[in-house]
């Protein structure tokens, strides 16, 4: 199976998550949980991570990530590598404890997203009911009763739990501030599921996503070569229908047309010309299409397409339209 891509910048915001092999219960081994906080923090100082919250629970662990170089797959292979050496070692094991690579989540800093990634991390105990919402502090294995303790590492960084929390003081009151409102949260949430802050390749508005997608470009990637690969069949979906209606609108820009005002015809000319542009640059579906333009039946599509290549000038409109189409 393809690897995930990883999109790796100076200051990237991440959300990376695994877990341990068959689910099991990795880190509920004896010494499993502190030996992976130890790494954790080795390998945050051997490669400049800034850890924004962390949380190893029993068979998985979450971390928010900002980094000062980009080497989050150096630094996670370096991470896990070292942990699964110890741990092995420790209990006179081989092989891989955990299930793959890792996932990792591109996160916008600003925004409140990156923030409510700390927040969901810091209530993963309540949400797996290992404690409840008011003993959240209790929960030994997370960045949260790190925060005011004395002599806290350099590596852990309160910035933005802190800033985006209506600028609360990095000190006790500050801290208790903010405890209380995770509790209050935790407790409205209960039971509700927050996978968006877990799910698909990135966290962020439509204009940090647009971004990235460059930054891919930029290194010769493509959202259908390298972005979908490991997500969910329905993250998957939405990524590729948000390319194909950000191509339409080009394409309609480029023809001097209104992507939301076309004919209401099945067979409008606009409509058509639009299908064909798309089916020549994207693998969009035909299904997709006679939704979006309200072209009828999905195999009409293809109908329609295959008149407008008949017409004498017909393939070449296309491209001459096609030429104008910004990337």
């Amino acid at each position: 199976m393809a690897r995930p891509l990883r999109i790796e910048y100076q200051g990237g915001c991440y959300h990376v998550i695994n877990r341990g092999n068959y689910r099991r219960n990795l880190f509920y081994e004896q010494g499993a949980a502190a030996s992976f906080e130890t790494t954790l923090g080795q390998a945050s100082e051997r490669f400049g991570w800034e850890i924004h919250a962390y949380v190893i629970m029993r068979n998985h662990f979450h971390l928010a990530v900002r980094l000062g170089e980009p080497n989050l797959s150096e630094g996670m292979r370096w991470l896990q590598a070292t942990w699964i050496r110890r741990y092995n070692r420790f209990r006179g094991l081989v092989g891989k404890p955990f299930q793959d690579r890792y996932k990792a989540l591109v996160v916008a800093p600003a925004g409140g997203g990156f923030k409510a990634v700390c927040d969901y991390i810091h209530l993963n105990p309540v949400r797996a009911k290992a404690v409840n919402a008011a003993e959240v502090l209790t929960y030994p294995w997370s960045s949260l009763p790190k925060w005011a303790e004395k002599g806290r590492p350099s590596w852990l960084v309160p910035e933005t739990v802190l800033g985006q929390e209506g600028g609360l003081p990095d000190t006790n009151r500050g801290w208790v501030r903010y405890v209380q409102t995770l509790v209050e949260r935790g407790q409205r949430e209960a039971g509700r599921s927050r996978e968006a802050l877990s799910r698909g390749w990135c966290i962020g508005d439509a204009d940090f996503r647009a971004q990235m997608k460059q930054r891919m470009e930029e290194r010769g990637l493509k959202l259908e070569e390298s972005a979908v690969r490991g997500l969910e069949p329905e993250e998957r979906r939405k990524e590729r229908e948000a390319d194909w209606e950000q191509k339409l609108r080009a394409c309609a820009l480029a023809a001097g047309l209104d992507p939301d005002g076309t004919n209401s015809k099945k067979s409008a000319p606009e409509k058509v010309l639009l299908a064909a542009m798309l089916k020549q640059t994207t693998p969009v579906t035909n299904a997709w299409l006679a939704e979006r333009l309200d072209m009828g039946a999905p195999a009409s599509v293809s109908q329609y397409i295959r008149r407008l290549s008949l017409q004498d000038d017909g393939p070449g409109r296309v491209r001459r339209l096609l030429s104008r189409v910004k990337p």
